[in-house]
């Protein structure tokens, strides 16, 4: 049986004087979930062990991002996070002071047969 996403869900998170990336993308991803709330898998009997979830947080520094703390925001599915170069750093310059900030995608998958769906 093929996956399908079934969610796409975008958030942003910051830490303004901590300079702390993990922080700001577990914001990110929280900021995201909130976004959501999906009935179809108790409507339709899925289970979410069935889904396997995706996500992307973009920082400027994503080598300094604790990427299990960051799966482990994750209340369903089979996670995975990945880290790319993103989001912002904002300098300013008269407190010496660096605000990070952060953005995530969470992307849903389960597996589908589409025979038995069709548009109406």
């Amino acid at each position: 049986m093929m996956e399908h996403r079934i969610i796409l869900e975008m958030g942003t998170g910051n830490d303004l004087y901590g300079l702390d990336y993990t922080k700001a993308a577990k914001r990110a991803i929280q900021d995201a979930l909130h976004h959501s709330s999906i009935v179809m898998f108790k409507s339709l009997g899925i289970d979410h062990n069935d889904m396997r979830v995706q996500v992307t947080v973009a920082v400027q520094q994503p080598d300094k991002l604790d990427i299990d703390a960051l799966t482990a925001e994750l209340p369903r599915g089979r996670a995975t996070v990945t880290a790319v170069k993103g989001g912002l750093d904002v300098h300013d310059p008269e407190n010496d002071q660096t605000h990070v900030i952060a953005t995530a995608a969470i992307e849903a998958f389960v597996p589908i047969d589409a025979a038995n769906w069709k548009l109406s």
